[in-house]
C-alpha cells in the first residue's frame, strides 16, 4: 500500500495533468454556454502545456551549458547530466499559440453574442433552424 502512495505522490504531476485535461474537456464536451467552452479549451491547452514542462524536467540536471575545459581536462561530458530545453521552448510558443487562439474565440463570441442575443448553444441553433 506504501509503494502505490509513494507511485502517486511522486507522480503527482501528471495525476495534476490528467485533472484538468478531464475538467478541460468535460467543459467543452457538456457545456452550453460558449464561454465556459472557451474556458474548457483554455484549461485543457494548459494541462498540456503542464505535461510537457514536467515531461522536460529532470532531477539533479543542469542547464545544457558547457563551459570551455582547459586543454588535456578529461571532462566527459553526458546528456543524463543537463536538461532537454526542447520541451521548454516549444510551450514557449505554445503559450503564445493559446493567448492568439483565446483571443480569436472571444472575438468570435462577441460576434455570435451581438448577431444572436445569447451564448446557449442551443438557443442559437434554434435560431438558425428557423432561417
Amino acid at each position: 500500500m506504501d509503494d502505490i502512495l509513494m507511485l502517486i505522490v511522486s507522480r503527482i504531476n501528471y495525476w495534476v495533468t490528467i485533472l484538468l485535461m478531464m475538467i478541460g474537456l468535460y467543459a467543452i464536451i457538456v457545456k452550453k454556454n460558449m464561454v465556459k467552452k472557451i474556458i474548457g479549451m483554455n484549461i485543457l491547452q494548459t494541462a498540456v502545456i503542464l505535461f510537457f514542462i514536467s515531461v522536460g524536467a529532470k532531477k539533479d540536471a543542469t542547464l545544457p551549458i558547457i563551459e570551455h575545459a582547459p586543454q588535456g581536462a578529461d571532462h566527459a561530458i553526458r546528456a543524463e547530466h543537463f536538461i532537454n530545453p526542447l520541451p521548454h521552448v516549444l510551450m514557449l510558443t505554445a503559450i503564445v499559440v493559446a493567448v492568439a487562439t483565446l483571443g480569436l474565440a472571444l472575438a468570435l463570441v462577441i460576434k455570435i453574442y451581438r448577431q444572436h442575443g445569447t451564448l446557449d448553444e442551443d438557443e442559437i441553433l434554434a435560431q438558425t433552424d428557423d432561417i
